[in-house]
């Protein structure tokens, strides 16, 4: 398993090794030690999410309040996918900057996004199935989104995806200068606090 950091700071893509024969194929594609050697602390499981998506669906881009935040290590187990992460930190040096890493059932590699930054994918196959595994359960009431066809971020949505297609709730999203206005963006500061914490205690505050 080789796990690199993104451009955008606390995101990691994650690429496991497959060893393959004639019966198939088997891998570890989650590593809870190898990615707290990365990381720095344990991811600590509460919630697994699947989605199911047609080509060209767009899904977020997505983020919760820090604390607690929702950290995700997110993998395509059937199709593929171009899977984002945009900073929304307010004061980190990359806010606004995003990272993308292809994710499919070829090559099999996850992304790894730590508390506070936003994500969103899009479908490139006829139907892609994406699994999270997330650090909390959803909490609708420290859920936000940001647009993501906003052209402050510009997010590159590669040819694959054809026409794309946002649910009401991400077509009504604001843009990220407008929940930063509306103080819905999480703090960079206050990010690396309680990922700092996190380090020293290897758990929720």
């Amino acid at each position: 398993m080789q796990i690199r950091e993104l451009a955008v700071p606390g995101a990691f893509e994650v690429t496991p090794v497959q060893h393959a024969d004639d019966r198939g194929v088997f891998l570890e594609w989650y590593r809870f030690d190898r990615l707290q050697d990365a990381v720095g602390h344990p991811l600590d499981l509460r919630q697994g999410n699947l989605s199911v998506s047609r080509r060209g669906v767009v899904r977020g881009i997505h983020f919760a309040d820090v604390p607690p935040g929702q950290a995700k290590y997110v993998m395509c187990t059937a199709g593929a996918v171009m899977d984002f992460v945009v900073d929304v930190r307010v004061g980190s040096p990359t806010f606004g900057q995003w990272d993308s890493v292809p994710l499919d059932d070829v090559d099999r590699r996850a992304i790894y996004l730590s508390e506070g930054l936003g994500h969103a994918f899009v479908a490139l196959s006829e139907e892609a199935t994406v699994s999270y595994l997330v650090s909390d359960v959803y909490n609708p009431s420290t859920e936000h989104g940001i647009h993501p066809l906003d052209e402050r971020i510009g997010l590159r949505f590669p040819d694959e995806a054809g026409e794309l297609r946002l649910s009401p709730k991400d077509a009504e999203a604001p843009t990220l200068d407008e929940a930063a206005t509306a103080g819905l963006l999480p703090d960079y500061a206050a990010c690396v606090r309680y990922t700092t914490a996190r380090r020293v205690t290897g758990e929720h505050e």
